[in-house]
């Protein structure tokens, strides 16, 4: 077998923000434009051979291929926007992916960012045809369909990341390692919202086919079962907090320490999209962590940085995540940004996967956000969702090689 790490072909699956940084009504105004063009980057960096990106509405390409053309193209030197489209023409398919997959061959990749109750079906259908999968979160809204992808993903022996980029933001990751020092853990409160504004860009799913609890939650939710891995475990989830409304959304869980049977902690997640449209930073994000041995405190959106504008006030930005500002020589300068760091990552394991030089599973111990590493998060969302519809409490139990809710 040839060790050679080759260039990877990717279909990127979704033409929306986070892929395109077009809405629709335009550019997109926040820092969430991202897939799109780190492919374009890694193409230009050697990593990415052929791109291809599929959506359900083929009469939006050729506004999107300009928004590309004007706000990458025309911002970056040598930056490649070429891509093939699927659906072809002025025909709108909702499985239109399928066509887009069929075209692939096994060890290329695709990257889903596409509506919440798609990313299940979307990512089977790749696996199951020797393709590496990078799913954003939440990765599905089922535990039962979470397992059906670590098996699956094994099976055919691919590589499938949840694009959980914030255990690639220094503070984040760092803060992780600080609070495997402080004992057991006690207490952990997280708090994220976004405007009203998105609600408009999301609104043909926004409450029909997810929550916000899935969309947002699933962030810090993540990033807690991450401290808590090999140490504790959620057993239930009592009940949800905020009735008769999904504007905001609170999750109440409690864990149980896996060296101490006499230890418990709580865990409170709250996730919102009614903040102020003017409130300075796209997303409002502070967690905070208290063990027996100390404490952590994180607020991401404010890091003592601040632009004050005459026509807008403060904002706060966070070029840690993804930095737009071109490089000296007019190239794209944003590759250490911890949005870019999430999906080349991805492309580095899959390229070496195919290389023969790394296997999958081993992904499973290096800490990275697999699939088979993200089950619990997917068991609190789902949990969560069950409660509020339900008004009861769910209990989430580990039976055998897989999880369970009650």
């Amino acid at each position: 077998m040839s060790t050679e790490m080759k260039k990877l072909n990717v279909l990127m699956c979704g033409t929306g923000e986070y892929t395109t940084g077009w809405t629709g009504a335009g550019a997109s105004k926040s820092d969430k434009k991202v897939v799109g063009l780190t492919l374009f980057d890694l193409r230009r960096l050697g990593k990415v051979d052929q791109l291809g990106m599929v959506g359900t509405n083929g009469r939006k390409f050729p506004e999107i291929r300009q928004h590309l053309q004007e706000n990458i193209a025309g911002a970056y030197k040598d930056m490649d926007i070429s891509f093939d489209a699927f659906p072809k023409g002025n025909v709108t398919d909702p499985e239109a992916y399928k066509e887009a997959i069929d075209k692939l061959s096994p060890g290329d990749a695709i990257v889903v960012f596409t509506p919440d109750s798609t990313h299940f079906p979307i990512s089977l259908y790749a696996i199951e045809r020797g393709i590496h999968v990078l799913v954003t979160k939440p990765a599905v809204q089922l535990l039962e369909h979470h397992n059906k992808l670590v098996e699956a993903a094994r099976k055919h022996n691919v590589v499938c990341f949840v694009e959980h980029h914030k255990r690639f933001d220094p503070v984040y990751s760092d803060a992780k390692a600080r609070a495997a020092t402080l004992g057991e853990f006690n207490f952990f409160n997280a708090w994220m919202s976004q405007p009203k504004s998105q609600l408009e860009t999301f609104r043909a799913w926004a409450g029909k086919d997810s929550d916000i609890s899935y969309y947002l939650s699933s962030h810090h939710i993540d990033i807690h079962c991450w401290i808590m891995q090999d140490k504790a475990v959620p057993t239930a989830e009592p009940y949800n907090c905020v009735p008769q409304t999904e504007d905001t959304i609170t999750l109440l869980v409690d864990w149980q320490s896996l060296s101490s049977s006499k230890h418990k902690g709580t865990a409170v997640y709250t996730a919102s999209w009614t903040a102020p449209l003017k409130a300075g930073v796209h997303s409002a994000q502070h967690w905070y962590y208290m063990a027996e041995k100390g404490e952590i405190n994180v607020d991401q959106a404010h890091r003592g940085y601040d632009i004050v504008q005459d026509e807008s006030g403060k904002a706060w930005y966070n070029p840690f995540y993804m930095k737009y500002s071109p490089s000296e020589s007019g190239h794209f300068d944003g590759q250490r940004g911890y949005g870019y760091v999430s999906i080349e990552k991805f492309i580095d394991a899959a390229r070496s996967v195919n290389a023969g030089l790394t296997q999958p599973g081993e992904y499973d111990g290096h800490g990275l956000p697999t699939i088979a590493n993200t089950v619990v998060t997917t068991a609190i969302l789902n949990a969560g969702r069950i409660s509020l519809d339900e008004k009861r409490a769910v209990t989430i139990k580990h039976n055998g090689n897989e999880w369970i809710l009650e």
